[in-house]
């Protein structure tokens, strides 16, 4: 237990530059909370202490705005930075030494059953606000950006961006995409798209209204 924790402690100091001691990362980072809590409550799941199982899994939910199933099954050196607002369901996997943003939720479509949660390989990052949905794989060393919903499975050394998500790089190499991949502005923004659409209605009208204001005159000098 002390080696996992002490693990941990270096993953977060390695990959959270505002990570100044490990007194802390220790006392006072959500995400390692979160993950010391699950490691009780899955224990206590595995041996068909269920209630008290859910009861540390909410009391944890409660205490770090991170919900983690105690069903699920969370590899080492997992990093979850800011951590409110992710949920991990049941049947979800995670392996070694991820990244995860604070909002991902790792759920369920609601059309499966059994394993009906995502498994998520080695050295995975998944950005902000992503949602990965289904008994699908993210396979090793994939990157999952920002807003991106992932209903597909990504391969091995993978970039994925967009809603829904697509794989835009692999080990490095675009994949019919035009452009750079950026963890934040190549998502679609639906917003963005929006304003787009509603300028150049705007700008329609005005060139409807220029030409019924030019005939009005014609008329009115005849």
């Amino acid at each position: 237990m002390f080696d996992d924790l002490r693990e941990m402690i270096a993953a977060y100091k390695a990959r959270d530059p505002a990570a100044r001691s490990t007194m802390e990362i220790l006392l006072l980072y959500p995400g390692l909370k979160a993950v010391c809590s699950h490691r009780k409550a899955h224990w206590c799941y595995e041996h068909n202490l269920k209630f008290l199982a859910r009861f540390i899994s909410q009391r944890s939910r409660r205490r770090t705005g991170i919900e983690i199933h105690p069903g699920a099954k969370i590899g080492k050196r997992l990093v979850i930075d800011h951590g409110m607002g992710i949920v991990i369901g049941e049947t979800a996997e995670i392996g070694d030494d991820c990244l995860i943003y604070h909002g991902v939720t790792l759920g369920g479509t609601g059309k499966d059953v059994g394993k009906r949660h995502p498994t998520i390989g080695n050295n995975v990052l998944i950005g902000t606000g992503a949602k990965v949905l289904g008994p699908i794989t993210i396979g090793d060393n994939a990157r999952v950006a920002a807003n991106s919903v992932v209903l597909k499975e990504i391969p091995e050394n993978a970039t994925a961006v967009g809603i829904p998500a697509r794989v835009v790089r692999v080990a490095g190499e675009k994949v019919n995409y035009v452009g750079t991949v950026d963890h934040v502005s190549d998502v679609t923004d639906p917003i963005t798209s929006d304003l787009a659409a509603l300028r150049g209605e705007i700008a329609r009208l005005k060139r409807w209204e220029s030409r019924f204001e030019t005939e009005s005159e014609d008329n009115y000098i005849i």
